[in-house]
């Protein structure tokens, strides 16, 4: 019998979500030292050959666990920002993907703590986990100059503003992780976002006559 194609990549598919879903639950389980290469497999139900079909190593799983992540936040953000009218709304908009953020790492503690821990130890790994950040800064430097431009937020050095709306993002990550019932993160988030909105947008001449 011949498979076509599409039912092939399809399986393949399947099986690559497997292997990471069952490393996810091993990583947050066990930590990253202590898993063993069998128990993801088992976890997952695949051969050691199925497995290195896919990812030519466990250091290579647990980097693409950290690229997924940051990949479907970066799509929500993109998506968010297009659908506003100027950059202040698109900064306001992006603090509404924080419960949904926040509920994924919730369940994700041990992994991100293992991320923190691995980049202090591996060069690879402290690269994957630092870009990001890098990344992020620049993208939100280049949306404040933006904005600067299109009149809605005013003069600030966009550098030093970025890096607080990072340094924000991240704090709240990490504590909405570490202690989830504390606060409502969501709100948090939104209204923390308003709060440094308010030092950058451009006040409305006609709200003040």
């Amino acid at each position: 019998m011949i498979m076509t194609k599409e039912p092939v990549q399809k399986r393949a598919q399947e099986t690559r979500a497997r292997i990471l879903a069952a490393a996810i639950d091993c990583f947050s389980r066990e930590g990253y030292d202590a898993t063993g290469l069998s128990e993801i497999c088992a976890a997952a139900g695949v051969s050691k050959g199925a497995f290195y079909h896919h990812f030519a190593s466990k250091h290579a799983v647990f980097l693409e666990l950290i690229e997924t992540w940051l990949a479907s936040v970066d799509a929500e953000l993109a998506r968010l920002l297009a659908a506003a009218s100027d950059v202040a709304q698109g900064l306001l908009r992006m603090a509404e993907v924080a419960p949904s953020i926040f509920a994924d790492a919730r369940g994700r503690v041990p992994l991100f703590l293992e991320f923190w821990r691995q980049a202090s130890r591996d060069a690879e790994v402290w690269r994957a986990t630092t870009a990001p950040y890098r990344r992020y800064h620049q993208f939100f430097e280049s949306l404040i100059q933006a904005g600067q431009r299109e009149g809605s937020l005013r003069a600030v050095d966009a550098d030093v503003a970025a890096q607080a709306i990072v340094a924000l993002a991240v704090g709240l990550l990490l504590q909405g992780a570490l202690d989830p019932q504390a606060a409502d993160w969501g709100r948090v988030a939104r209204e923390g976002v308003g709060l440094v909105l308010d030092g950058l947008r451009r006040p409305n001449p006609k709200a003040s006559g």
